[in-house]
């Protein structure tokens, strides 16, 4: 399964970049194929392991008795594997014909 997620601290002040940069800390140390851009963070991996990553990271976001706010999409494919690249990879193929 893919999971596309963001965790932001409420009541943490105006910038909230060191503590998302926590959450990705998390996402990366997991071992889990993994992509961050400038909105969502997507995990690829089984149900457990993901909702695992999940909640670690807004563990890590709201340490510090911060309120979080999840933003979170899945789509869940059982069986399929790799398709945190090959999705991209079949729209930039698309874009060349």
């Amino acid at each position: 399964m893919l999971v596309a997620f963001s965790v932001t601290p409420i009541g943490s002040g105006e910038s909230v970049g060191d503590l998302v940069a926590e959450a990705v800390r998390v996402v990366r140390a997991s071992g889990l194929p993994n992509r961050t851009d400038a909105m969502f963070t997507t995990i690829e991996g089984e149900w457990d392991e993901c909702f695992a990553v999940v909640k670690a990271a807004v563990e890590a976001v709201g340490k510090d008795g911060h309120r979080v706010s999840v933003s979170l999409k899945a789509d869940v494919r059982p069986g399929v594997t790799g398709a945190l690249t090959a999705k991209v990879e079949h729209i930039e193929r698309a874009l060349q014909e």
